[in-house]
């Protein structure tokens, strides 16, 4: 990696997205990185993607390494816990992991600019009314996170290893980000401040009522969007009708216009 490079690195597998989901990351990370970087995609699957894309093999399971009842398939959300491994990729250095159900929506350089060397990760979302009697857990949120890849994190990917069945049985870790957390430790952790990755769902849709009247609105000072769960991107471009009144949107065009400009 050239002198001030950095690595973005995104994960896809499986039928759930297409490849344009990561082409579609790639053009918003060109336009808004003026750092040199390398972009790669951990896939089984490279074909669509584009020029720029360094599109490198999915690792094998992990000996050890066994289906819970949530998680049933490797590859899955498990493999998160793999990047971390020394020599993964040939990465080394500052490295921004990015879930390709997001949207970059501005300045990415302030993502290595902040705390520079320590693992950054969201502060994850929950809704407003779990806050209300006590403070919001401290969990990261692993759609986006930053590390320096090549052997600072070793000890995670480590850890994971000694410890398997632990951290697959959800009586201790119900996800793969919790379980990240704990591994990382809460003294390296340092939280992006909230107006670099909003929450589609828990900063732009409306509260109920208003949300069944009122479109969601966006931020401009927002880097990137991120799409967790429901509503995904399409969904919110059409309107999102969820199992409950609480969880609806009205159609939001300016989602489809940050997507696909």
């Amino acid at each position: 990696m050239g002198e001030g490079s950095v690595n973005i690195l995104c994960l896809k597998w499986g039928k759930a997205y297409s490849a344009e989901y990561v082409n579609r990351l790639h053009r918003g990370v060109e336009a808004n990185l003026a750092r040199p970087f390398r972009f790669v995609c951990l896939t089984d699957d490279a074909s669509g993607l584009e020029g720029g894309i360094d599109a490198q093999p999915i690792p094998p399971a992990p000996d050890g390494w066994r289906p819970n009842a949530r998680y049933r398939r490797w590859p899955g959300i498990y493999l998160k816990l793999m990047l971390f491994k020394p020599g993964l990729a040939g990465l080394e250095g500052p490295t921004l992991f990015l879930d390709i159900d997001q949207i970059i929506t501005g300045d990415l350089d302030r993502f290595f600019d902040y705390e520079p060397g320590r693992f950054c990760i969201i502060h994850n979302w929950i809704e407003w009314h779990k806050c209300l009697f006590r403070r919001r857990p401290d969990i990261g949120n692993s759609s986006c996170f930053r590390f320096e890849a090549g052997g600072p994190y070793a000890y995670v990917y480590e850890k994971w290893m000694s410890e398997l069945d632990r951290a697959q049985d959800q009586r201790f870790f119900r996800t793969e980000q919790e379980y990240m957390t704990y591994a990382v430790g809460l003294d390296r952790i340092s939280w992006w401040p909230e107006n670099y990755v909003r929450s589609f769902k828990r900063s732009c849709a409306r509260a109920w009522p208003l949300n069944h009247f009122l479109a969601p609105r966006f931020d401009p000072d927002t880097s990137i969007l991120c799409f967790h769960g429901h509503p995904s991107p399409e969904e919110a471009i059409a309107g999102y009708r969820g199992r409950h009144l609480n969880t609806w949107t009205k159609p939001c065009p300016w989602v489809e216009e940050l997507w696909t400009r």
